[in-house]
């Protein structure tokens, strides 16, 4: 590992309780739960486009900075030239010298070099090796794997596979994402190689969340089972809820044309997709009720530290054999 990289995984992980970063929910994450992730000891995050303007943004950077202490957060920003308010964000970021931006949907030079300016880390996310290549030759700090599992537009890869193919070439901070929803599992993304678990579903979950109260029941209430993957919902490929497809009035197995569903080829007005369909992971059998950020970072803990005390007997009483 070179200096450079252990200087970043200092500033990203030194202060934190676990290794996690929660992951950015479109209209799940906000102010509350940022600043409630970070007191309870894990780095939190928001998408800056969950803010309705710049000046409501320009209050919840304030808003967590005041309230967050040592801990670091992170902001997401979507760099695809799609993202008209990405110019906002990028200079709000600087204003508020946010410690980390998670940087989605393309990987670019300037976009890094600005946040690196003012002192930043620059996280980027991922579905395969050749992304992270990518993103690490134009400047990020870090990667961000989003494997099969992982809700909202996530991957197909086997965590297995990504973390070891990323591993073969890359030394620096790496978090994993896909279906962590307990300490066992956030452990094991560890012994694969991951320096933290990325972390959304289980955030869902929670009273400090944005999220509509119907949908976290419905995750409260799905399994694995209830996960779709489809890119027929907003042109990329994603895990969603079938149930909020049900609700919306939509045959999740027959998703027929997105132009269409979305009111694009003629008006529409009751076309909600981007509000009514809900993402999530795999791994929310796991999530069997709606609790504080405080108590469900506390199961972590438990889970987790459970886990690598099995984990030390299971070795203490077969040990590996030698070559």
């Amino acid at each position: 590992m070179n200096v450079d990289s252990r200087s970043v995984r200092d500033k990203l992980f030194d202060q934190l309780r676990l290794p996690i970063m929660a992951a950015p929910m479109f209209l799940v994450s906000g102010p509350d739960l940022v600043i409630a992730q970070c007191k309870a000891g894990v780095l939190g995050s928001f998408p800056a486009l969950n803010a309705r303007s710049a000046t409501q943004l320009d209050d919840w950077l304030h808003a967590i900075g005041e309230n967050c202490g040592s801990i670091p957060f992170a902001v997401n920003l979507i760099v695809h030239g799609s993202n008209r308010r990405l110019d906002e964000g990028l200079n709000m970021c600087a204003k508020h010298e946010v410690p980390v931006v998670i940087t989605s949907l393309g990987a670019r030079s300037e976009i890094n070099s600005a946040i690196h300016g003012y002192g930043g880390l620059v996280l980027h996310d991922i579905i395969h090796d050749q992304h992270a290549r990518k993103a690490v030759e134009r400047g990020a700090d870090g990667i961000v794997a989003v494997a099969a599992g992982a809700g909202g537009h996530g991957g197909t890869q086997s965590p297995f596979a990504l973390i070891q193919e990323i591993r073969t070439w890359y030394d620096g901070p790496l978090a994993l994402a896909g279906a962590i929803s307990n300490g066992r599992s956030l452990l094991c993304a560890r012994v694969l190689g991951a320096d933290c678990g990325y972390i959304g579903s289980p955030f869902i979950a929670t009273h400090e969340a944005s999220a509509d109260e119907a949908y976290k029941a419905m995750v409260v209430s799905s399994t694995a089972a209830d996960v779709i993957y489809t890119d027929r919902l907003s042109g990329i490929a994603g895990n969603y809820l079938r149930p909020s497809i049900l609700r919306a009035g939509l045959d999740p197995d027959n998703l027929g044309d997105l132009e269409e569903r979305l009111g694009l080829g003629k008006p529409n007005p009751e076309a909600k997709i981007w509000k009514d369909i809900w993402g999530a992971g795999q791994g929310i059998g796991a999530i069997d009720r709606i609790t504080s950020t405080a108590a469900l970072i506390g199961r972590f803990a438990r889970e987790y530290d459970d886990a690598t005390r099995a984990i030390a007997g299971l070795t203490a009483r077969r040990p590996l054999a030698d070559g």
